[in-house]
């Protein structure tokens, strides 16, 4: 990846809540729709300012001064995200039909999350937060914006997904980078210097994420996901698509993924299944139907041939695709 024409590219694109228009109104609603809407992008107000936190943190970790100043834009932008779905939720909130308030289980999981950055290996939180935002970008934001169905919708979340666009190109390459020769040899220094205390901290701080992980997926992406797209299409490419980036060479040889493989080859089994299914449904924190693969052995054979950066472009054309 070009990270210099990326960078460029992220200066290029930055937009103001001002260049919205506000003055519209607001479709017709019914009760459900208002009341669903509002919560949803209260939300997403909650969720941008969890990923704009994370991305303070991994402007801090990486050395590339280019990097560093990318991950700066991603901070402006999601607090501008954060800023929009605040504004949208006031937006529709016509009618005042109950106090909203974000959901709880996110609530309990964003300090967990911002600990894991801090103090777990860089590629376990990587590959929650490219997750997060696969799932966020090719599925429920498309939805949200299906689902409320009218313009103000539509020009906020034209300008939010070209956001999140460029935020999934750098998961992919932070990826490719975490799969390599040298993040293994760098992250092998560091825990040969890392004391007693700070192990303990990064076993606390992992458990503590896999912990809240199930409750916060379940709570702001697959049950939002089943009002907004009730046909499941969506979300399930959009696991599929982290699956097929699992399938990389040097994805799949790393600790996190060969725990997540496990915990997938185990509920597969029946036996196994029946007596720990709902234990291993919460340590993967997925729905049990996106524990099992949902690639074929060709689809997983040809994406382990091609770039990530190919994989990202995959990924991203999901978004054109009714």
């Amino acid at each position: 990846m070009d990270l210099q024409r990326m960078l460029e590219r992220c200066e290029r694109d930055q937009w103001s809540v001002a260049d919205l228009n506000w003055a519209k109104p607001p479709r017709d609603m019914s009760t459900d729709d208002e009341m669903a809407i509002v919560q949803l992008f209260t939300d997403m107000s909650a969720i941008e300012r969890l990923a704009g936190a994370l991305f303070v943190e991994q402007r801090k970790r990486v050395k590339d001064p280019t990097l560093k100043a990318i991950f700066g834009t991603f901070v402006r932008d999601e607090v501008r995200h954060a800023q929009a779905a605040m504004m949208l939720a006031d937006y529709y909130n016509v009618r005042h039909l109950k106090a909203y308030s974000t959901n709880p289980a996110l609530v309990r999981f964003a300090p967990h999350f911002i600990d894991a950055v801090r103090y777990v290996s860089d590629e376990v939180a990587n590959a929650y937060i490219t997750a997060g935002e696969l799932i966020l970008d090719i599925a429920l934001l498309r939805s949200v914006n299906d689902y409320v169905n009218d313009d103000m919708s539509q020009e906020a979340m034209k300008l939010i997904n070209r956001d999140e666009s460029r935020h999934i190109a750098i998961d992919y390459h932070m990826v490719e980078y975490y799969a390599s020769d040298a993040y293994t040899h760098e992250l092998a220094k560091k825990r040969s210097k890392a004391t007693l205390a700070e192990r303990a901290t990064a076993t606390r701080a992992f458990w503590g994420v896999i912990a809240h992980a199930a409750p916060f997926f379940r709570g702001v992406f697959f049950e939002p996901m089943s009002r907004v797209d009730p046909s499941g299409r969506r979300l399930h490419e959009a696991i599929k698509r982290f699956q097929l980036l699992g399938a990389k060479p040097g994805v799949k040889d790393r600790p996190f993924a060969k725990f997540m493989d496990q915990l997938q080859q185990a509920y597969e089994k029946p036996a196994l299944r029946a007596l720990f299914g709902p234990v291993i449904v919460r340590l993967a924190g997925l729905e049990p139907q996106f524990i099992k693969p949902l690639n074929n052995e060709a689809e997983l054979a040809r994406a382990s041939t091609l770039s990530f950066e190919a994989l990202a472009d995959e990924a991203l054309a999901m978004k054109m695709v009714n």
